[in-house]
C-alpha cells in the first residue's frame, strides 16, 4: 500500500492535468457562446445535455453517478459563460442600470397590516417615520392598494425567527411580483394584557395573532391558557377592551396594550428571547440604494432532473451566500403540483457577477422576476 504523501503527489499531478483540460474545454465554450450569438441559437440545449451527462455516467462505471454530478457543473458554468456572450438578460439589466436610488420618506402613503399598535404599525413608523401610515385588514389588502396606487409602499412581515415563515405573504409577492425596496428585522417583545380590574389569576383564555401565539406557545402550555386566534396582536388588545371579559387577554406589544387601555399582567412572554420578525417594503417602483445588501428572486424551475442543484452550483460559483430558499406550491391542472419559489441571497447589483448571474437565471428559470436589491435593516 502507498503512503498518504504519494498518493497526494499523484492527486496533484492528474489536477494539474484537469484544470489545464478544463480550461480547454472552457475555451471550446466561448467559440460555442460566439457562434451561438452569430446565429441567434439559445444557449441552452437541453436535449444534448441530457445526452452528454448519460453518456458521461455510462463511462464512469462505479464512478458513473459521481462523474455524472462533475459533469453538470462543468456544463452550468459553460452555460454561465455563453449567456455572457450572447448577452442574455438584456432587459433586466437595462431596468437595474436606470433604477432610482433615493426611496422618499416624506410625502408618501405607507400601509401595513392590522390597526395602531400592531407590530406592522411599529414597523411602519420606524422604516418612514415621517410617511402616512394606512391600516389594511388584511395582507391581500396592502398588495391591492400598492397596485391601485393608493399607497406607495406597503410593509409586510414575511418571516419570523422562532415561527418561521409567513406563507401567506410569499404567496401574495409570487402572484403579484412586485418590487421589494427595504427590510427590517424588528425584536418582538410581547405582553399579557387584561382588563384594568383584572389579575393574572383570573386569566383563562388568550387572543392573539397564530403567529403570535406560535411564538408563545411554551408560555400558554405552561399556563394552561386556552389560545383563540384574531387577525391581528392589536385587533386583540383592541377586542379584549371591547368585550370587557375579567377572564381573557391579549397577547400583544406594550404599544397595543397602552393604546387600548390594558393593564399589563406579565411582560416578555416569547419563548425566545431574541425573538424577531423580518418585515419588508414592497413597490411597484424599483429602488436600490447604494447600501443594499440582499437580493430576491422569484422562479420556478424546468422540469427537469438536478435542476435546482444546477442553480445553486452558479452561486457557489461566486461564492454568493443564499439566505433563503422559499417553495410554495401551485396547482396545475397537468402536472398535479408544480412549485414556485422564491430566493435570497447576499450581494449588490453593482457587482457586474451579480447582475451576471441575475442575467443568466432570467434566461433559463421559467416565470423569473428580478424581485429586488435592497438594504435589511436591524433595529
Amino acid at each position: 500500500m502507498r503512503n498518504l504523501s504519494e498518493i497526494r503527489t499523484e492527486i496533484d499531478s492528474i489536477d494539474e492535468q484537469i484544470i489545464e483540460l478544463f480550461k480547454k474545454r472552457m475555451d471550446c465554450a466561448k467559440e460555442v457562446g460566439n457562434y451561438k450569438k452569430a446565429n441567434n441559437i439559445p444557449v441552452l440545449n437541453q436535449a444534448r445535455e441530457n445526452e452528454i451527462l448519460d453518456a458521461i455516467e455510462e463511462r464512469g462505471g462505479e464512478y458513473g453517478s459521481y462523474a455524472r454530478l462533475l459533469y453538470s457543473n462543468i456544463m452550468e458554468l459553460s452555460r454561465a459563460l455563453q449567456h455572457n456572450i450572447v448577452g442574455s438578460g438584456a432587459d433586466i439589466k437595462e431596468v437595474i442600470s436606470n433604477v432610482e436610488t433615493e426611496i422618499p420618506k416624506t410625502d408618501v402613503k405607507v400601509g401595513y397590516q392590522g390597526i395602531k399598535g400592531a407590530n406592522g404599525h411599529e414597523a411602519t413608523i420606524r422604516l418612514f417615520p415621517d410617511a402616512e401610515a394606512h391600516c389594511y385588514k388584511s395582507f391581500g389588502d396592502v398588495f391591492d392598494a400598492v397596485d391601485k396606487g393608493e399607497i406607495t409602499f406597503g410593509v409586510l412581515p414575511v418571516e419570523n425567527s422562532n415561527a418561521g415563515s409567513v406563507s401567506a405573504v410569499y404567496d401574495l409577492i409570487l402572484k403579484h411580483r412586485f418590487y421589494i425596496v427595504g427590510a427590517l428585522d424588528l425584536p418582538i417583545d410581547y405582553c399579557l394584557g387584561g382588563l384594568k380590574q383584572a389579575e393574572f389569576s383570573d386569566i383563562e383564555k388568550v387572543w392573539s395573532h397564530p403567529q403570535s401565539l406560535s411564538q408563545c406557545a411554551d408560555y400558554i402550555a405552561k399556563n394552561n391558557f386556552d389560545s383563540t386566534p384574531c387577525s391581528n396582536t392589536a385587533i386583540a388588545a383592541r377586542d379584549v377592551a371591547k368585550e370587557k371579559r375579567l377572564n381573557v387577554a391579549a397577547i400583544c406589544s406594550y404599544k397595543a396594550a397602552e393604546e387600548y387601555g390594558l393593564k399589563v399582567l406579565d411582560n416578555h412572554l416569547q419563548d425566545n428571547d431574541k425573538n424577531t420578525t423580518r418585515f419588508i417594503v414592497i413597490s411597484k417602483k424599483l429602488f436600490i440604494t447604494p447600501d443594499s445588501n440582499k437580493i430576491s428572486l422569484c422562479f420556478s424551475l424546468p422540469h427537469v432532473t438536478g435542476s435546482l442543484y444546477g442553480l445553486l452550483c452558479r452561486f457557489n460559483s461566486l461564492g454568493l451566500n443564499l439566505t433563503k430558499i422559499e417553495s410554495r406550491p401551485r396547482p396545475s391542472s397537468d402536472e398535479g403540483f408544480e412549485y414556485l419559489f422564491y430566493l435570497d441571497f447576499s450581494g449588490n447589483v453593482s457587482s457586474k457577477e451579480v447582475t451576471d448571474l441575475i442575467a443568466q437565471l432570467s434566461a433559463e428559470m421559467p416565470e423569473f422576476s428580478f424581485l429586488g436589491n435592497y438594504c435589511e435593516y436591524s433595529k
